[in-house]
């Protein structure tokens, strides 16, 4: 395969807890996307345990980037380059993929692209359909609730975030409240399906002309509702627990992304991170934007919501075409700026 007229890009994620190596092709083909996921080993423990999660990695990152390869079907002289999630995540599951990355760049005389997972989050979208700018993004995820305005490819502006919990994190502590598997996200979208939001939870809608979330306030009143009502002996309804909850997080949401797109006169809404695969929340947010004149709303596949490589060979290949390439002494960096990027 020639990859003169091609830009083929190895992209590697490990920040949490899918190991995942993809092959992308122009920024927005996927000819490989594998996902190795650890949801099984960490259920137990309620959450991911980051010990557990680096040792996971190691075990799978060769078959997994063999696999990445054979799939493909390109051999590591087709690749234009390799990209890897550099933060924010977990350190020790970010320094098992960046070694990887960096001993295959090293190894092949490949250049090496750092990217910032969120932006990956983001990316996911360009797989779908090619960005206009400017554009509002609505990053969902279990470590993030932001609002980001993009006017131009690689700028990001962070206008709104979460000042306590992110949407994923209270959906995994309520549904725990509610003794449901872990991760919570889908297992309260589902039963909140089947139930009436019926319990008035509080909105926590900060000060005026704020872009910020606060979900810390919505978790700690479900967590008191369920004590105060075992305590009385009152029957609790789970599903209407999990459907008055939720309404509460996508209003909030809804709300404020809606605001945030008419007051930057965006072109397009792009949805994006783990939570973006919650049903209510994208009916809600596709009612909402077909209410706007002259703006369009991105939703990714499933299988791009959750963390996985794709999204960031998506974003690794805006900088390539930019210069943007990181050096071999490329570090995991858990706390990585988005603006700073």
């Amino acid at each position: 395969m020639s990859t003169k007229e091609e830009c083929l890009i190895l992209s590697i994620e490990t920040s949490c807890d899918e190991t995942s190596v993809a092959v992308i092709k122009n920024g927005n083909e996927i000819l490989s996307n594998v996902v190795s996921t650890q949801i099984e080993s960490h259920k137990r423990f309620g959450g991911v345990v980051p010990e557990v999660a680096s040792r996971l990695h190691v075990e799978q990152m060769t078959v997994v980037i063999e696999e990445a390869l054979q799939q493909a079907n390109v051999t590591y002289s087709d690749l234009s380059a390799v990209a890897v999630t550099e933060g924010p995540g977990l350190i020790g599951a970010l320094l098992i993929g960046v070694n990887a990355a960096k001993a295959i760049a090293f190894a092949h005389g490949l250049p090496l692209i750092g990217v910032h997972h969120i932006a990956g989050h983001i990316y996911a979208n360009q797989l779908v359909k090619p960005m206009e700018f400017p554009l509002l993004a609505l990053v969902v995820s279990g470590g993030h609730t932001e609002l980001v305005y993009m006017k131009e490819h690689g700028s990001f502006e962070v206008i709104g975030e979460t000042r306590d919990d992110a949407a994923g994190e209270a959906y995994d502590k309520v549904a725990r409240t509610l003794d449901l598997p872990y991760p919570g996200g889908p297992h309260i979208d589902r039963l909140a399906d089947e139930g009436e939001a019926s319990i008035r939870f509080p909105r926590a809608w900060l000060e005026e002309g704020s872009y910020d979330f606060s979900f810390s306030g919505l978790k700690s009143a479900v967590i008191n509702y369920m004590h105060n009502a075992t305590q009385r002996g009152e029957e609790v309804k789970p599903e209407n627990v999990a459907a008055s909850f939720q309404e509460s997080v996508i209003e909030v949401i809804v709300t404020k992304t809606i605001q945030a797109a008419k007051e930057y006169g965006v072109k397009q809404i792009l949805l994006a991170g783990g939570v973006a695969a919650n049903k209510g929340l994208r009916t809600t947010l596709t009612n909402k934007v077909e209410a706007l004149e002259g703006v369009e709303l991105i939703i990714p596949p499933l299988s791009l919501c959750t963390d996985n490589a794709a999204m960031i060979g998506a974003a690794a290949y805006i900088r390539y075409q930019q210069g943007k390439m990181s050096s071999l002494d490329l570090n995991g960096s858990p706390g990585l700026d988005l603006e700073q990027v």
